[in-house]
């Protein structure tokens, strides 16, 4: 039996996770063969090992691509899915992992009964660093449902849990320049595969995402000044995605480069520049969030303190209730 789906994991220092990851990709039950590649990017912790410890153990279905010097996320990326031999592949970086043993099948269910999804994706629940649930998911929608293309364009990369996705290979054969370009890899795969088709939504819990990991790519883009960096190239991306499906979605597009260039805006305190950018977008908000949006502009250290503080709060709430 040929391999149907190949597992593309990218890890780099994270051997405090990487064992729940591969742990999560062993657990899985399905009548069709599956693959496990791993990204190891030249980590300068125990990753490595760990990973060579897995392959000992399970050599017909796990691979290590590797290379002597670190390379990066989008390229370590890039480098699975060119070495992946399935029809589809599914994607989990190494600090997350799955939580249904099932989670492949429902997903190769519905994708190979409906060959017009390209991209198929599912809830996600939000825990910390040491896998404590907080009692957040990020959830698209209430139900199962084929997703907008404009949902994702305006969504942005969290908008589908990055390890929740599962994709058509060949819709990522032959990249756009602007995908090489893009400061993020997971917003414009998930753009450029949505558009040769459509995406599905997969209404259940199924995989787990780290929240604010050290190094994670939260944590690298906290400043702001890399933040706005990143969204200045997020903005260029749009153009050129706008372009390469000859204008098709020009309203989302523009609505996702009008809510970066607020978040812009709203890192930096600029508040009078924020309510001038576009007179309906500021008008448009609640009095909460108004005072919110100020809270953020006027006192930036005070505000995320008190945003601190309320995760954690709630976080102990919903595990005393949970017991």
């Amino acid at each position: 039996m040929s391999v149907l789906v190949s597992i593309n994991c990218i890890t780099y220092n994270h051997e405090d996770y990487i064992s729940d990851a591969i742990e999560g990709f062993l657990m899985q039950k399905t009548d069709f063969d599956f693959e496990i590649l791993i990204g190891e990017d030249c980590s300068t912790d125990n990753t490595r090992k760990i990973v060579e410890r897995y392959i000992e153990r399970y050599p017909d279905k796990i691979s290590l691509i590797t290379s002597e010097t670190n390379i990066g996320a989008k390229k370590n990326a890039r480098r699975l899915q060119g070495n992946s031999k399935g029809k589809y592949i599914a994607v989990c970086e190494g600090d997350d992992y799955w939580t249904d043993p099932l989670k492949l099948q429902k997903q190769v269910d519905y994708m190979e009964h409906n060959e017009g999804c390209t991209l198929c994706f599912h809830s996600a629940e939000i825990v910390t660093a040491n896998k404590r649930k907080i009692g957040m998911q990020m959830r698209s929608y209430c139900k199962n449902t084929v997703c907008p293309m404009e949902d994702i364009i305006i969504g942005g990369g969290g908008f589908c849990p990055t390890q929740s996705i599962m994709y058509l290979k060949r819709t990522m054969d032959n990249l756009p320049e602007f995908h090489t370009k893009a400061p993020v890899g997971d917003y414009p795969m998930q753009m450029i595969v949505a558009s040769q088709g459509y995406a599905y939504y997969i209404d259940e819990n199924m995989s787990a995402y780290r929240n604010a990991v050290k190094g994670s790519w939260t944590e690298r883009t906290k400043t702001i000044e890399k933040s706005v960096q990143v969204f200045e190239k997020l903005v260029c991306m749009l153009s050129e995605f706008d372009e390469y499906t000859n204008y098709k979605y020009s309203k989302a597009v523009d609505k996702a480069k009008l809510n970066i260039k607020c978040q812009m805006l709203l890192l930096q305190g600029k508040l009078k520049e924020l309510k001038s950018l576009d007179g309906e977008y500021y008008t448009q908000l609640g009095k909460k969030t108004k005072m919110k949006v100020y809270a953020r502009c006027a006192f930036p250290k005070i505000y995320e303190k008190l945003v601190n503080i309320k995760g954690r709060i709630r976080s102990f709430i919903y595990n005393i209730c949970k017991h």
